[in-house]
């Protein structure tokens, strides 16, 4: 009897400790199959280069110029994001994007970072996140001289240009759902429809509006703000929380040390000239 409860007990022991190895074998397996995550930042440096999100056709921000290179404010300070990110401002790779595709470009991975004139609006901020804003912003309506519309009540019965979702869209749809709209893709397309007499205004962001009246005669930016004046920052994608915080502080950095300001008057300055003071476009820290 003694000896049967001595070979039970043995095999007890030799069961639980098979049991013991199947699991650690069965935890050593699950971690090669999941391997440990990589920061966003990480995921950047190890890839050499970050990918940043600007406009091609929305000029003095984002605009391919005649040699096929990438120009503007937005293009500037993505080359200062690289040099600090990766020691170098030729290691970004500009991802030329649309306003209605900014957001599946961040949330399909085809960028790292948005700056294309990226407005912050609370729906949006549900899907991605914003970093510390750089330039301040509000509405502005174009139309051409002879007939410019000076109040929104004077567009009812007429055609308003926008871009497909942009906050100019997002605001009259919500707010003025009898003026007719007139949506296009581009920036090119909608100010083109403008200078064809397809729309009787246009509803942009006013610094824009403000830049495309100076050089095109014949138009002017009757309603100068409309609305509540808005931010435009940088965007990340939700998961990349490290890449926020490290964006957040460099946004922070470009503004005090002067790099939004030389930003300025490369890209802004002459454009807007004397008609807009820098400190009612740059979001300054202390």
């Amino acid at each position: 009897m003694k000896n049967f409860k001595k070979i039970t007990a043995l095999l007890a022991t030799l069961l639980l400790a098979v049991g013991i190895t199947a699991c650690d074998n069965n935890s050593k397996e699950a971690a090669k199959a999941e391997p440990t995550k990589v920061s966003a930042v990480d995921r950047i440096k190890q890839a050499g280069k970050v990918r940043i999100g600007v406009f091609s056709d929305k000029p003095p921000f984002g605009y391919v110029d005649q040699n096929g290179q990438s120009q503007g404010f937005d293009v500037e300070i993505a080359k200062d994001l690289s040099k600090d990110l990766l020691g170098d401002e030729n290691k970004v790779e500009f991802v030329l994007v649309e306003a209605a595709n900014r957001v599946e470009y961040l949330t399909s991975n085809k960028v790292d970072i948005i700056l294309a004139n990226f407005t912050v609006t609370p729906a949006r901020q549900e899907v991605v996140d914003f970093a510390k804003p750089y330039m301040k912003v509000a509405l502005g309506v174009a139309s051409k001289d002879g007939a410019v519309i000076t109040d929104i009540k004077e567009l009812e019965d007429k055609t308003l240009l926008v871009n497909k979702g942009t906050t100019a869209d997002a605001f009259f749809t919500k707010n003025y759902p009898n003026i007719k709209l007139l949506k296009f893709e581009q920036n090119t397309e909608t100010f083109q429809a403008l200078v064809d007499g397809r729309g009787d205004a246009l509803a942009h962001d006013n610094t824009l509006l403000f830049a495309w009246a100076k050089e095109n005669p014949g138009f002017t930016v009757g309603i100068k703000t409309l609305g509540e004046q808005d931010s435009i920052a940088g965007a990340v994608r939700k998961e990349d929380k490290d890449l926020l915080e490290w964006l957040n502080a460099e946004t922070e950095k470009l503004s005090k040390d002067g790099s939004l300001k030389r930003a300025y008057e490369k890209t802004l300055l002459p454009v807007y000239g004397d008609t807009i003071s820098e400190k009612d476009i740059l979001v300054e820290y202390q």
